[in-house]
């Protein structure tokens, strides 16, 4: 068996954003760009995906796919040099069609489920990089602590516990539920 070296390795990975896009790797991870930074995560983890399913069931039972759609890690370009993949985010049917001209587009709503391997300062950077990029609602779900932080900007956030509502207000009004209802199902 033959093993590739460690230089051989980095060799083979992208240094800029055109070749991060055209890039197919074949580690089973996935990956962000963040001006020249490549970023690598696991991916959607088995509670993650619970969680998604949860908050998709009830954009559905509001009728908002009328409306937009709830996508699970999608790639967002933020702006020329940024490439991240929110855990969930929303895009309206208006921002779907522009994909299919091959324009790139924000969503108003992303939502982020923090795990044990996030790092504060990664994810507060990510915060800043949505909201500079026209983000209008970011939550940051912590299953382990049972708590959602909801931006409504940086300096606006909603630490949202037990039967707190949390609210995709003003991108979804009624696009709401408590800590509880969302967190208190066992995995």
């Amino acid at each position: 068996m033959t093993q590739t070296s460690p230089t051989a390795v980095a060799a083979q990975l992208p240094r800029t954003l055109e070749e991060f896009l055209a890039w197919e790797p074949n580690d089973g991870l996935k990956y962000e760009w963040n001006d020249g930074e490549l970023i690598k995560f696991n991916g959607m983890k088995k509670e993650q995906l619970y969680i998604y399913d949860f908050l998709l069931d009830l954009f559905l039972e509001k009728g908002y796919q009328k409306t937009g759609t709830l996508v699970a890690e999608q790639d967002v370009m933020l702006n020329g040099i940024q490439m991240r993949r929110p855990d969930v985010a929303y895009f309206t049917k208006q921002q779907i069609a522009a994909t299919r001209n091959g324009d790139d587009v924000i969503p108003e709503f992303v939502i982020e489920i923090i795990s044990n391997n996030d790092q504060i300062n990664q994810v507060e950077k990510k915060i800043a990089e949505y909201f500079k990029a026209g983000v209008k609602v970011v939550w940051n779900i912590i299953p382990e602590e049972k708590v959602v932080y909801v931006y409504t900007s940086r300096q606006n956030v909603k630490i949202c516990l037990e039967n707190d509502i949390c609210s995709a207000a003003p991108v979804l009004s009624d696009f709401e539920l408590s800590v509880n209802a969302l967190l208190d199902t066992p995995f």
